[in-house]
C-alpha cells in the first residue's frame, strides 16, 4: 500500500465544498519508512523508484562498516545493540537504526553516518574517548 504525498486533493477556497479537481498520480506516491532493526543477518529489500532506479532498503542489520579515525581504516564488525537514537526517543526504545543512532559494536560505540532505510548499508564512525 502506498502513501500519497500530494497536497492537491483538498479544495482550499472559501467556496462551497465541491469535488476535488485532480486525481492521484503515481509520481506523488510515497512509502512507509523502513525501520532498520538489528538482526542475525542482513536483510535487504529492493524497491523500484521513480525513473526506473532501484533503492536498497535494509530491513535487518547484522554488520556495520565502521571507520576508525585514529587508524584511518574501515572494518566490517557485528552490531550488538542500539544504545541511543537522538532522532526519536521511541526509536531508541525500540532499537531502530537510523542516521545519527549510537550503536554498540564489537569495537565499541559508533555513530551511524548512513541512512540504512535508504542506502541498504550501515556505515558508522567509531566514537573514541
Amino acid at each position: 500500500m502506498g502513501v500519497y504525498h500530494g497536497n492537491d486533493l483538498r479544495k482550499i477556497t472559501g467556496g462551497r465544498k465541491g469535488k476535488h479537481v485532480k486525481v492521484k498520480r503515481k509520481a506523488l506516491m510515497g512509502r512507509f519508512p523502513t525501520l532498520t532493526l538489528p538482526g542475525e543477518k542482513n536483510v535487504v529489500r529492493h524497491v523500484r523508484v521513480r525513473g526506473g532506479g532501484e533503492k536498497l532498503r535494509l530491513r535487518r542489520a547484522a554488520e556495520a562498516n565502521v571507520y576508525i579515525p585514529s587508524k584511518k581504516e574501515m572494518k566490517r564488525v557485528r552490531i550488538l545493540r542500539v544504545l541511543d537514537n537522538p532522532s526519536s526517543r521511541d526509536f531508541a526504545r525500540r532499537g531502530v537504526i537510523t542516521k545519527g543512532a549510537i550503536i554498540q559494536t564489537e569495537l565499541g560505540k559508533a555513530r551511524v553516518t548512513s541512512r540504512p532505510g535508504q542506502h541498504g548499508v550501515v556505515n558508522a564512525v567509531l566514537i573514541e574517548e
